[in-house]
């Protein structure tokens, strides 16, 4: 016996599974036409053509409810309609019927079109990991498999490779990219005694390194866990319908019974289990989720997990990544200074710009843009070029010997770093300092940084002034952090972050009682856009792996937008506690009437359509929907905000 009923499950599952999205909206369509046919009384075949409507929409629901009532005692929505299905039908009321399976399809593929898929982007990190390296014994390299790298083995690792292993650099100088693990816009020199981490660039300079951590244990395949994991415990929130379907079902049978009972009239009973049918309570929810997407997507966001804004209308937190998402993730030069009797201001950004144009460093390429767009011309030809791996460049410039780069550059030449005390406070400040070096003396400096967004102090404003704390997760250093920090009032600051500790952070925030929403852009922000209660990525800015970890996307990196996002998923819940009311009273006022036999099945199937009509015209309201909010968060919009 238990053998069959498995058989027979997984037959009508099959039969379920064929077709999708697409044979929903065309047997809808069809339906449709078909019950204006059948209101009409019009009959081009034999039979009513409510029929097809029965056929295409009402058979897939009864399967449902069979599978779930065989295989799990689940008792849903479905099981109800199943029930009015088959009575209506005992009784001839076939337009009561098929208008009551078509409306119920139609919201089950609301509820498919909202409720995306969620995709980790485990497949693109899978990627970024490793596959060979360069293990040398005895004297001599072989190219061997990561995976095969002991802890202890050598290992050489060459320029535009990625480090296979964590490790410590033995011997060597380079510039190491670490925006997969910590999110920073800019390498970070190395040298011997450094530690890098798998999945890491090597930008400029070869280096020899010992294997620290391999394998499971490897920086890369610790990141790649956290992400499988780290949505493990994000609540999925269950159609209302379905969570009161078993009290639903209770009490429209007992209703139902009762008035046969008492009355003798099946028809008040089958009309009690039309009127009963929660389509308006089904579609309550997705309709109004619809439309707030729909009004999202106008503003920039691209919505990819269907309850994504019902969660973020709980959030009490937002966490920011720094770069890309509150800055622009680029540097630029807000300071040029010479040292007096030798170079000015003005001397020592041209040479630095003329030394730093054939450099193929982020800071080099930042210096020359800057440059160019102060001054509106090229900088002056240099020969000469030697780019030095972990140190910065080295130039002639108009006859004159130029280094531009770290203090260690200046050591190494035997030059003393004179400027470095003056450039220490724009290093306190988060600045990156390149000091320069002219025939052997030091000449200046310059100093850059990562800057603001201009919407991002307006924007935090909003989102204080909606009761939404921000804080800062960002993998760069505690100075740079802070500076931020402070310009844009934001209290709670946590700097240094892998992707591990921003995943503490958030753990901590919900385990506290304060839902989290996550904004970042990074492959290193993916674990924790992932486990925040919203994760929303930079889609511009952002990596494909952080846009594939994260609920929403934020396609074209206005910030400024956030606020409305959230203001939206508030208006959103309102909509749809309305929605829930409105369809509950208004089944309960049908249902007297039915026991009163004012209702016939028709003209109850017709009253709880209205019902649905009106729950969709109310969701509906939502697509133009927005807030009033401050002028200098709205300025620069061509939008006017309206009610």
């Amino acid at each position: 016996m238990r053998s069959f009923v498995q058989n027979a499950t997984q037959k009508l599952e099959w039969l379920l599974e064929l077709g999708g999205t697409k044979r929903d909206i065309a047997f809808l369509c069809v339906s449709g036409v078909a019950l204006v046919l059948s209101l009409l009384q019009i009959r081009p075949f034999p039979f009513d053509m409510a029929w097809v409507a029965i056929l295409l929409c009402g058979v897939p629901i009864v399967l449902e409810a069979v599978i779930g009532l065989i295989t799990s005692f689940d008792i849903k929505a479905d099981v109800l309609v199943s029930i009015a299905l088959i009575a209506s039908v005992c009784i001839r009321e076939d337009f009561a019927a098929g208008e009551v399976a078509f409306i119920m399809q139609l919201g089950a593929l609301l509820e498919d079109l909202t409720v995306a898929r969620a995709r980790a982007g485990i497949e693109k990190l899978v990627h970024l990991t490793p596959q060979t390296a360069r293990l040398l014994r005895d004297g001599t390299e072989t190219v061997v498999p990561a995976q095969a790298v002991q802890v202890g083995d050598w290992l050489r690792v060459l320029p535009g490779e990625t480090v296979p292993v964590d490790g410590v650099i033995l011997s060597g100088q380079t510039a190491i990219n670490q925006a997969v693990m910590t999110g920073e816009s800019l390498p970070v020199d190395k040298s011997a005694g450094d530690t890098v981490s798998s999945g890491t660039v090597n930008q400029f300079g070869a280096f020899e390194m010992e294997a620290t951590r391999v394998g499971e244990d490897s920086s890369i395949q610790r990141m790649i866990q956290l992400v499988q994991s780290a949505d493990a415990g994000k609540a999925k929130i269950v159609g209302l319908a379905d969570r009161w379907a078993t009290w639903i079902v209770v009490i429209a049978l007992t209703a139902a019974a009762l008035t046969w009972a008492i009355t003798g009239e099946i028809i008040r009973a089958v009309t009690i289990l039309v009127v009963f049918c929660p389509c308006a309570l089904v579609l309550a929810t997705p309709t109004a989720i619809m439309a707030a997407i729909g009004n999202a997507t106008k503003h920039g966001f691209l919505v990819r997990v269907g309850d994504a804004l019902e969660r973020l209308a709980g959030v009490k937190k937002v966490a920011f990544d720094k770069t890309g998402t509150l800055t622009c993730g680029v540097p630029q030069v807000v300071a040029a200074q010479g040292i007096a009797n030798r170079c000015d201001a003005e001397t020592v950004y041209a040479l630095a710009a003329a030394a730093e144009q054939l450099s193929e460093h982020p800071l080099g390429k930042a210096v020359v843009r800057c440059y160019r767009e102060k001054t509106g011309r090229m900088p002056a030809p240099a020969t000469d070029f030697r780019m030095i791996p972990g140190r910065g460049v080295e130039a002639v410039v108009g006859g004159k010997k130029v280094l531009a780069g770290n203090a260690a550059l200046l050591a190494e030449n035997g030059i003393a770093a004179a400027t470095a005390p003056e450039a220490e406070g724009y290093r306190q400040q988060g600045c990156t300092v390149i000091l320069l070096a002219v025939n052997g003396e030091a000449a200046g400096y310059l100093a850059l940084v990562d800057t603001l967004r201009p919407e991002s102090a307006a924007m935090l404003r909003a989102l204080r002034g909606a009761g939404v704390e921000p804080v800062l997760l960002t993998g760069d250093h505690e100075n740079a952090a802070r500076t931020i920090a402070a310009q844009l009032g934001i209290h709670e600051v946590h700097a240094d972050c892998l992707p591990e500790d921003k995943l503490r952070c958030i753990d901590a925030c919900q385990d506290s009682g304060d839902p989290v929403c996550m904004v970042g852009d990074g492959i290193n922000d993916a674990p924790a856009l992932k486990k925040a209660m919203v994760g929303i990525a930079m889609g511009g800015v952002g990596s494909d792996i952080a846009v594939d970890a994260a609920d929403i996307v934020l396609v074209d990196d206005e910030v400024r937008e956030l606020p409305h996002l959230i203001a939206l998923s508030h208006r959103m819940m309102t909509t749809i506690k309305i929605n829930l009311v409105f369809s509950m009273g208004l089944n309960f006022l049908a249902i007297f009437l039915a026991i009163a036999g004012v209702l016939n099945p028709v003209v109850g199937a017709l009253v709880h359509n209205a019902g649905s009509v009106l729950v969709i015209i109310h969701s509906a309201l939502l697509l133009q929907w927005r807030k009033k909010q401050p002028a200098d968060v709205m300025r620069a919009k061509k939008v006017p905000a309206d009610d």
